[in-house]
């Protein structure tokens, strides 16, 4: 823990180098929830999300094998389409400097690698790591700040991926009025198949390595915590888990992965691909919903990454998959089989591969 320069109580780094991202995140200490009663207290509407942290496990020897056949697969094309968007970025930002604000925890290692490559074209760039809560907004404070040092007009924001869109909402929700942002928040992630962001590298649900791990692959940090007394968001180091720390590993070998590849620089939606992107991906999303009899939409989540991080860390009730045998589904598998989840192979999924549906508790 250390004072940052902006003279608040910071968790830093965390487990990155201190250059590659400054988490605008202060260090809470906050008793752990049990899964199944964390579940209960959020479909009950008793507390949200952000009021309650549970406890994270360190992945299984399986779990880390797939992690690694994913790395070993698709490292080449994580590497191809952050030098893709980091070409954009910079064709598209002509200001002095960039200032990357990545959304804790699954835009983080999508920024650092950005990082890396804007200073490869010689720009002058800084990386943020900030909370955005689903239903309570963006942390304003933290935001704040980063305005005061770079000026809103050099802001990005970064997120991994997107599920259904609901973070793209939450950012137009929480700028709203503010005229020192475009209209359209400049939201870029890697993968967009429901077509929400402004920049993705493709619209594909792919198996993004980062996006099956948590904290080992975050810095070692929790999910975000709300701040009760004000401030910035909280959020948990979770020491216990260093040993099997991936997070700077990771950074490395994509970058090794990245050098000398040639792309072209990746180009924001169309209206109309952006359009088409969204029927197809709500049109799923609803077909659900009435085939469940879900009226919670936040049961739903779609794409390989929502549906493995809600399987490890809520009470699912079914997986839906377009091909079992689908090797970028095979750690959902696993991780299905070990918890003993139902699994439905449905071809009807649109743009997506996966999608985990969580159980109704209330």
């Amino acid at each position: 823990m250390h004072n940052s320069m902006m003279g608040l109580v910071t968790v830093g780094s965390g487990s990155y180098l201190p250059e590659d991202v400054h988490f605008l995140l202060q260090p809470v200490q906050i008793a752990m929830t049990d899964v199944v009663e964390k579940e209960r207290l959020i479909q009950s509407g008793q507390k949200h999300y952000s009021d309650m942290i549970s406890t994270e496990s360190a992945p299984s020897e399986t779990h880390m094998a797939l992690y690694e056949r994913a790395v070993t697969q698709n490292a080449g094309r994580m590497a191809a389409d952050v030098q893709a968007l980091a070409l954009a970025l910079n064709e598209r930002y002509g200001g002095p400097t960039i200032a990357l604000v990545s959304f804790v925890r699954a835009g983080l290692p999508l920024g650092v690698l950005l990082r890396r490559s804007l200073l490869d074209r010689g720009r002058d760039v800084h990386h943020y790591g900030v909370s955005i809560v689903r239903d309570r907004g963006i942390d304003t404070v933290a935001l704040e700040q980063i305005i005061a040092r770079h000026g809103a007009e050099n802001i990005v924001f970064v997120d991994g991926w997107t599920g259904k869109g609901a973070i793209s909402g939450e950012i137009k929700r929480s700028l709203a009025g503010d005229t020192r942002f475009p209209e359209a928040p400049r939201l870029v992630v890697l993968a967009d198949p429901c077509g929400r962001a402004w920049l993705a590298a493709s619209a594909d649900d792919w198996i993004i390595p980062s996006g099956i791990l948590g904290a080992t692959v975050s810095g070692l940090i929790s999910r975000t915590i709300w701040p009760a007394a004000g401030g910035l968001h909280g959020c948990v180091m979770y020491e216990h888990l260093a040993e099997h720390d991936v997070s700077r590993d990771f950074i490395d070998r994509i970058e090794q992965a990245r050098q000398g590849i040639e792309v072209a620089p990746a180009s924001p939606w169309t209206r109309y691909q952006a359009q088409e992107l969204q029927k197809s991906a709500v049109a799923v999303v609803d077909t659900l919903a009435a085939r469940f009899e879900i009226t919670n939409m936040n049961r739903i989540k779609p794409g390989i990454a929502e549906a493995t991080r809600a399987v490890l860390r809520r009470l699912p009730f079914k997986v839906l998959v377009r091909d079992r045998a689908d090797p970028d589904v095979q750690l959902l598998m696993h991780l299905t089989e070990r918890a003993e989840i139902d699994v439905q192979e449905c071809a009807a999924l649109g743009p997506y591969r996966a999608v985990t549906i969580i159980r109704s508790v209330s």
